[in-house]
């Protein structure tokens, strides 16, 4: 073989493994991934010091509980109530959870957890790598009418507070989401069904601030207020508007 042989023959090998390499990565974050995290302003999150909100439950549950985290820090700020309904301020951090009190590890904490992920789901998909994600196409939604991509998002067996959870999004042409399904564990009953409604800014991310639909069959309205953040280098708040 000759030299030159030899060199057309390794060119051709680093390309297919090159080709190999991008398909396996497509496979494994599909498009429709990113194409959501960015439609919520995952490319600029890097620039948000604070994230203030307060996330409200109103029918099946009832609940009020205001936040404030620092995302480069997760530095986690609390003000709501305990399970007895007692109130309760208190700070800490995420990464020092194991030294926490047990009303932060059992009940804070998951409780920051669930209302995070109701408001930052979208940017959830870009941070949790270990998350499947399926694009099956259009499908009918599931409350309203007329269709949307339904893209399937399945947790680890393990891990977390609730593992193996999954959730159904119905995803419009914007790549906005308009409805969710949510499996608590992965089972096949519906735990949470919901609309993504009430569009607002909030600096440089997308935030649906009102979700109405059903929890275990009950009615539930969860929404947000006092949604605003804190960009690096600036001392003001940002309002969600």
């Amino acid at each position: 073989m000759t030299s030159r042989s030899r060199a057309q023959l390794f060119c051709l090998l680093i390309l297919g493994f090159l080709m190999t390499a991008a398909i396996a990565q497509a496979q494994e974050r599909p498009p429709i991934r990113e194409q959501i995290s960015k439609a919520y302003g995952i490319d600029s999150f890097r620039q948000v010091d604070q994230l203030r909100f307060t996330f409200n439950a109103e029918g099946a549950i009832k609940v009020s509980r205001a936040w404030l985290w620092d995302p480069k820090t997760d530095r986690v700020s609390y003000d709501g109530p305990e399970k007895s309904g007692k109130p309760v301020k208190l700070t800490y951090l995420r990464s020092q959870i194991n030294s926490q009190p047990a009303i932060v590890k059992e009940e804070i904490d998951p409780a920051f957890i669930n209302d995070k992920y109701w408001l930052l789901f979208p940017l959830q998909l870009s941070w949790d790598t270990s998350a499947k994600v399926e694009d099956n196409g259009p499908h009918k939604l599931p409350v309203g009418k007329g269709s949307a991509r339904r893209v399937v998002v399945t947790y680890p067996a393990s891990g977390g507070y609730t593992p193996g959870d999954s959730y159904e999004l119905f995803v419009g042409a914007d790549n906005r989401i308009q409805e969710w399904i949510f499996h608590r564990g992965g089972t096949a009953k519906p735990t949470t069904v919901s609309s993504w409604v009430d569009y607002k800014n909030a600096g440089p991310l997308l935030i649906s601030q009102d979700h109405r639909g059903t929890y275990e069959g009950k009615p539930l309205r969860i929404f947000f207020t006092e949604v605003a953040v804190k960009l690096a280098g600036s001392g003001n708040w940002l309002n969600a508007k």
